[in-house]
């Protein structure tokens, strides 16, 4: 079995799930073609990463769905085994994060196998924080964005080592 891992990372919270699947994944059985962030397309790099049996894709949230570049190669496993990943600066909900692998999901052609999906919470830059700072500055009663500025805060430990175990045993156990 040939596999190949590739991330679309804006903060590298996507970027260190990725790492850790490739990791745990080297100790298994299996031999990766590729493992890294999207590559360009038509490059060498991504028709190695097509040649693979099974794909473990991810992304960061971006509006409710994945990156555009991961989107548009998503499309292009037709016929692959695909486990998808992610995270989002808002977490806590497995039904939010559902959604957005749902999203995520909608980008594939109907021929690609689903083999699992897995998603965590991750930090968010510090200009978000501030943004919200704005918003409870303008309207101090605000419960919304007194709620958006604790989300921010919690999210700084993620993804966390459990966080990353979780994902890692969702792959593995996708490959059994």
């Amino acid at each position: 079995m040939t596999y190949a891992i590739v991330w679309a990372s804006k903060g590298g919270n996507t970027e260190q799930v990725g790492k850790a699947i490739a990791q745990a994944l080297t100790a298994a059985n299996g031999q990766a073609v590729y493992a890294g962030s999207v590559p360009v397309d038509g490059s060498a790099e991504e028709q190695a990463l097509l040649a693979a049996d099974t794909i473990f894709a991810g992304s960061w949230t971006d509006k409710g769905d994945c990156d555009p570049a991961l989107a548009a190669l998503l499309a292009k496993l037709d016929g692959k085994r695909v486990f998808l990943f992610g995270t989002a600066g808002f977490g806590g909900d497995p039904a939010y994060f559902e959604r957005i692998l749902g999203n995520f999901k909608q980008h594939l052609p109907e021929s690609a196998e689903i083999i699992g999906s897995a998603m965590c919470q991750g930090k968010m830059g510090p200009g978000i924080r501030k943004r919200y700072e704005a918003m409870l500055a303008e309207h101090p009663d605000d419960a919304r964005a007194q709620a958006m500025i604790a989300n921010f805060d919690a999210a700084l430990a993620h993804p966390s080592e459990d966080d990353l175990a979780h994902i890692v045993a969702a792959a593995r156990e996708a490959l059994a």
